[in-house]
This record gives C-alpha cells, structure tokens and sequence, in this order.
C-alpha cells in the first residue's frame, strides 16, 4: 500500500546580510535576486512531497490508518524560529527544527473518518539559516541537513521523542535509516 502524501510548503524572507559569509555559500545559486532576498532550499515542492511520500510509507507501521496525510513545512530563519521557541517552548534562542503535532497520543480518531479524510499530522518548522550552518559545520550539504532536520521534525510528528539518551540513539538510528531512502546520508 502506498501512502499518500500533500506537503504544504512556505518560504520565509530574510536579508542576505543575515548569513555569514554569503559569497562563499554553496547555495548561492539558489538566492534569489531580490529585496528581500529568498534563501531558496535546495528542494522543490514536488522533492519535498516524494521525500515525506518515501517516508511515510517506511514508517507504515507508526501511522494512524488513514486514506492519506498532510503535514506543513515551513522553511525559515533565525529569527523566526526563534520567536516561535520562545513562545511554545520558553527557549529564548534560535534553533534547528521545531514540530508541532497535530495528533495527540491518546486521542484516537474514528475508524471512518480517518478511512476517508486526510489525515492532518501537524507542522514542521526548519531554520534554513541554522541548517546552512551546521550543514557547513558538518560537512554536507544543505540538502542533506535539511533531510536530516525534516525526518527528526516528522519522527516527533508521529510521537517520537528522545528524553533520554536510549530514546536519542533510537531516534537519530530511524533519522539515518529514512535518509537512506532517499539515498542520503549523514
């Protein structure tokens, strides 16, 4: 069975004087040449839909059943991200990825309504300027982090989450796993 996926994506704006160094930026070529300027992703939307397609069928197992699921994806900046981690997580400062879940865990939905409508997973949030960074730091490309941090805002969408460091190592060994889906790896 092949689960069905829509990904709602949003871009949000910044100054290019908001990255370090952008001229030596591997992504430079996806800048758009305006004010403001648009960090563009290194994805489309069409990319984004087949890699949360690819996914969630991987993680069948972990799903609600439902004829089909949508998620929104907002790709961002420091700034942003952190107002949203201060206002729902008390955290004052910028950060990677944030995930808000739409379901809740011991909130189960009718068998028919979930065999007949999309079912609505919750939100993901990405720092592009973060994933620029670490992807820097980190060697790779952005394309590659920003897989990295999809697939860590999607495992907390469906109730994963790492509280201890047994949880962490489970978690980040399933982020590995759904990169090598789509033959990334970190």
């Amino acid at each position: 069975m092949s689960v069905q996926v829509e990904v709602n994506i949003q871009n949000c704006f910044w100054d290019e004087s908001e990255l370090e160094n952008p001229e030596n930026d591997s992504s430079k070529d996806n800048i758009m040449e305006s004010s403001p300027v648009t960090i563009d992703c290194p994805l489309n939307v069409t990319e984004w839909e087949n890699w949360f397609q690819i996914w969630l069928n991987h993680l069948h197992p972990y799903l609600p059943t439902a004829s089909s699921y949508e998620l929104s994806l907002r790709l961002t900046n420091d700034t942003e991200i952190q107002t949203l981690n201060t206002e729902y997580r008390s955290q004052n400062q910028p950060t990677d990825v944030l995930a808000f879940a739409a379901l809740e865990v011991n909130c189960p939905l009718p068998a028919e309504l979930l065999s007949s409508q999309s079912l609505y997973l919750g939100d993901i949030v990405i720092s592009v300027e973060t994933a620029h960074h670490q992807a820097q730091q980190q060697g790779h490309s952005l394309k590659t982090e920003l897989g990295w941090l999809a697939t860590h805002g999607l495992l907390h969408l469906l109730g994963w989450d790492h509280p201890d460091d047994e949880s962490l190592t489970q978690m980040l060994n399933q982020q590995r796993v759904l990169l090598e889906t789509i033959e990334l790896t970190v």
